[in-house]
């Protein structure tokens, strides 16, 4: 039924809208009588408990930042079977975002490319809808992303990101700082070792006993990857998010000229997977055995849950796949991952 409608519907809509529309669907699906209804049919399989920092995941698969930025649909989420939910990427000032559209579909690719630029309504407005949320999602574990304010100048990111983490540290099971997209000006560049350490610091100060991650981008080179991951061993960090969106266009079969007109931006999805599984091996290899690696980037199937899981991964996030895949996409992965 879903391949049907994404394919006679969906796709005939802007990728933009066809997402809030989605999403007033799924916030409909965390709403007492239907959010115990559906999750009876979608909970996961007790064999699929995974224990990761400090915390127990129903499942070891859930929903990367970026799906429910301002934390409105978390309750239906956790309906749909998934094991967590980690909303935003969250600013300390509220944000339109960069001009639409900003969303488009590489369906040959079963990919998207995204320059949305941090649209949300401010962490203050996210921590608010967190306590709700707390109070409704059952079991399931709640992250939170933080980034940049666009108006914030990047020598002042320390204090915007130290703003965010006041707001929500608190009513968050986890927190992740993200330096790794590419659609905020400048923001790429606060991975660099010398630049990371000291906001990592202070956010991991003011984060107090919430457990710190922090999210890195596919395209830094292998070296980079790894002196990041070392740093975060040396602050006392919980763990890393490995990997964000690419840059790169490479070993696309959607036409050139429709990849040329989505312009700059994110790519998410399968073309990503390679790439974010060499990272993920990167990181393990430098990392602690009780180190938490969020793996996500080209996950679509449980084969591919259970791959990165092999490779190193604590647990495990997907976005573009719940586009491609439609509304039952975790608990078809759950009851394929407790098969085994």
């Amino acid at each position: 039924m879903y391949p049907f409608v994404f394919r006679h519907v969906f796709t005939r809509m802007d990728p933009e809208t066809a997402h809030h529309a989605a999403m007033l669907v799924i916030r409909a699906l965390g709403v007492w009588p239907l959010r115990p209804l559906v999750r009876a049919m979608t909970r996961p399989d007790t064999r699929l408990r995974t224990e990761a920092l400090g915390l127990v995941f129903d499942s070891p698969f859930g929903i990367a930042a970026g799906f429910d930025k301002d934390a409105t649909a978390t309750a239906g989420i956790y309906a749909l079977g998934f094991g967590h939910v980690e909303v935003g990427t969250v600013t300390a000032i509220p944000q339109d975002g960069n001009p639409r559209p900003r969303l488009f579909r590489f369906v040959a690719d079963r990919a998207l490319v995204n320059r949305m630029g941090f649209n949300n309504a401010g962490a203050a407005a996210a921590a608010a809808r967190l306590r709700t949320a707390r109070r409704r999602a059952g079991t399931l574990v709640l992250g939170a992303n933080i980034g940049k304010s666009r108006v914030v100048d990047v020598a002042a990111a320390t204090e915007d990101y130290v703003a965010s983490t006041r707001e929500v540290a608190a009513v968050a099971d986890y927190l992740v700082v993200n330096v790794s997209s590419p659609n905020t000006p400048g923001l790429r560049g606060l991975q660099a070792v010398e630049t990371l350490r000291p906001l990592l610091t202070a956010v991991r100060d003011a984060a107090g006993t919430t457990p710190l991650l922090v999210k890195i981008a596919p395209d830094l080179a292998d070296d980079e990857v790894d002196a990041i991951a070392r740093l975060a061993v040396d602050l006392g960090l919980a763990g890393l998010v490995a990997t964000n969106t690419t840059i790169s266009r490479a070993g696309l079969t959607t036409p050139a000229e429709t990849v040329d007109a989505a312009g700059a931006g994110g790519l998410s999805g399968a073309p990503l997977r390679a790439r974010a599984l060499e990272v993920l091996r990167i990181v393990r290899a430098a990392v602690p055995a009780e180190f938490c690696i969020i793996a996500a980037g080209g996950v679509e199937t449980a084969d591919d849950v259970r791959e990165r899981l092999a490779a190193g991964a604590t647990i495990v996030q997907g976005y573009t796949g719940f586009i491609y895949r439609g509304p039952f996409w975790a608990r078809q992965i759950n009851r394929e991952l407790a098969k085994r």
